[in-house]
């Protein structure tokens, strides 16, 4: 296995890579009105990785350079979904959902965010693991502390979300369905399946019939999801 490299010290530090997602992600922001399902996500996605960057440039990470790889690698993905969209080509599943109610008057904004987030992070997160190991030349537990550092920026920021995104109390009643249904995804849940998914695919790696089995198996199923999570109010 490579030897991964030790955080450097700021003075030493060159541009990150994780700017130019973000760069692509501000473009975005400025394409779309705020009110479409995508830009929702990507405004709190934006957020997200802004944070991440930070941590990275302040050391919050173990290993700077593997922090930044799978950042980076966790976001294109994201990003091919959505040029997969805009090119009139079918995303993959988990994220067809989110891109087909993304204008639908019924669904809150909360319900726009968790389903980017579900889908992120419940389908791309485990294979941005087995991109960013290979990119590495390392295995998943290679990367856990960094794996593990991203996860808790983001249970942050999903609380920051909840409250930014939710109804207010006057709603509350009205949106009662809406706060049962949003209360019933967890993104501890979706992370630790991520990571038993990102391991089951890395030991598949020598099997590739039974590893594209399994992915396409759980893009299927966090599509399903994705699509609970955005069924209209109205």
């Amino acid at each position: 296995m490579a030897q991964m490299e030790h955080v450097a010290t700021r003075a030493d530090r060159h541009p990150s890579p994780v700017d130019s997602v973000v760069e692509r992600m501000h473009a975005l922001r400025d394409d779309w009105p705020a009110t479409d399902g995508v830009a929702v996500f990507n405004r709190v996605y934006l957020a997200v990785t802004q944070e991440i960057d930070r941590h990275i440039d302040g050391g919050g990470f173990p290993n700077r350079r593997a922090a930044a790889t799978l950042d980076v690698l966790f976001a294109r993905r994201y990003l091919d979904a959505v040029d997969a969209a805009a090119g009139g080509r079918r995303p993959p599943a988990c994220w067809r959902p989110l891109f087909q109610y993304r204008r639908h008057p019924g669904v809150r904004p909360l319900q726009f965010a968790l389903a980017g987030i579900n889908a992120h992070i419940g389908h791309d997160l485990a294979l941005a693991v087995v991109d960013a190991c290979r990119a590495l030349d390392c295995e998943p537990a290679g990367l856990e502390a960094e794996f593990d550092r991203v996860g808790d920026i983001l249970t942050l920021l999903e609380e920051r979300i909840r409250e930014d995104l939710m109804p207010g109390p006057d709603l509350l009643e009205i949106a009662d369905p809406l706060t049962h249904l949003v209360g019933s995804w967890s993104l501890d849940r979706a992370r630790e399946g991520a990571w038993s998914a990102a391991r089951l695919l890395w030991e598949l790696r020598e099997l590739p019939g039974l590893a594209e089995e399994f992915t396409e198996r759980l893009d299927t199923g966090v599509g399903l999801v994705g699509r609970c999570l955005l069924t209209p109010w109205r």
